[in-house]
């Protein structure tokens, strides 16, 4: 028999009892993308056990869609180290943490008949324009009580936000349980979002100003401090260049550094356009981005479909055992980042 027929697939048989880690682990004798997710969650677990620092890049509507207690989950849990997202992933997370909500819609719909109704659409998801202004006016109002001598990373903007939501929060999100767990929530493309509108688009706070440069100078120093780093991408975009050019900065600064240890991804997107948000793994070893020995395992889902399942098996799968600590330890509370062994 060829060397190459060794393990036989597995039909999936059904069990009404059985959790969906089990699943999970069937899904890993199968084929295509079920067993593409099954590795993700064994990944993911190796990541945590084995203590490595992990990166979590959201892209996409997420929150909108419905992932947002998912994230937050991830923070409570500490199965995730540091986020960076977009910046409407954090803008509807705010809308949400305040007791607005988003809406069930369709795509089959009059667009310019919404317009005239002031609601907005994501996809088959609606949203209240006139609520989203209340949201960015409460952005513009917190941003009024920080200091305008200075520019802001967007890690110390964001727990400082965190912590000032907490206090009015209907139900605390990403931004209030990362403020209150100590996660940094890093936002490379702030500029390109509503909490951009929120604050430019009043005359009292647009002279406010982000320092990116010293976002990017954070993550490095992180990659550097850690003894291994994983990554978890949902979809692709700044958040997910973001993170590997963690790995690529240091090595401006004269340090030397493996390329992140283990990665997940959940995409959609396809290699062959050239686009960073399909950008396979092999491609990243080229750049120094990902470990030449990592472990992992690209996903191609939808995220809205394949997180859920993700997420609720690892926790399955972790169950009571205590995550042996992340690679470094950071204290996101003061104006510069504190990190420590």
């Amino acid at each position: 028999m060829s060397k190459f027929l060794k393990e036989p697939t597995i039909p999936i048989e059904i069990i009404g009892s059985e959790t969906v880690a089990a699943l999970l682990r069937k899904m890993g004798r199968t084929g295509f993308q079920g067993r593409s997710l099954s590795s993700a969650a064994e990944v993911w677990k190796e990541m945590l056990k084995e203590g490595s620092f992990v990166f979590m890049g959201l892209a996409g509507a997420m929150v909108p869609a419905g992932m947002r207690r998912l994230v937050a989950l991830l923070i409570e849990r500490r199965y995730i180290d540091c986020l960076v997202s977009t910046g409407a992933n954090l803008f509807h997370d705010i809308h949400e943490s305040l007791g607005f909500h988003h809406y069930l819609g369709s795509p089959e719909v009059d667009d310019v008949e919404l317009r005239k109704e002031r609601v907005d659409r994501i996809y088959d998801v609606f949203a209240s324009d006139v609520e989203f202004l209340k949201t960015d006016r409460y952005i513009n109002s917190f941003t009024r009580t920080l200091s305008f001598s200075r520019p802001y990373s967007t890690r110390e903007y964001f727990f400082l936000l965190g912590q000032h939501l907490a206090q009015d929060a209907k139900e605390d999100g990403i931004v209030a349980t990362a403020a209150k767990a100590g996660i940094p929530i890093y936002c490379p493309a702030v500029g390109d979002s509503s909490v951009a509108i929120a604050i430019s688009g009043f005359p009292e706070t647009r002279s406010f100003v982000f320092d990116v440069s010293k976002d990017v100078y954070e993550l490095a120093q992180m990659v550097i401090s850690a003894q291994a780093t994983g990554v978890v991408y949902v979809g692709g975009g700044t958040p997910k260049n973001f993170i590997q050019q963690a790995e690529v900065t240091p090595v401006v600064m004269g340090k030397s550094v493996p390329g992140h240890r283990y990665a997940v991804q959940i995409i959609v997107d396809a290699p062959h356009w050239g686009g960073l948000s399909g950008c396979p793994f092999e491609e990243a070893k080229s750049w120094g981005k990902i470990a030449a020995d990592a472990t992992k395992v690209t996903v191609y889902a939808d995220a809205t479909i394949a997180l859920p399942i993700l997420v609720t098996g690892l926790v399955q799968m972790m169950g009571k055992t205590e995550r042996r600590g992340p690679a470094i330890r950071l204290d996101i509370s003061g104006k510069d980042l504190e990190i420590g062994q």
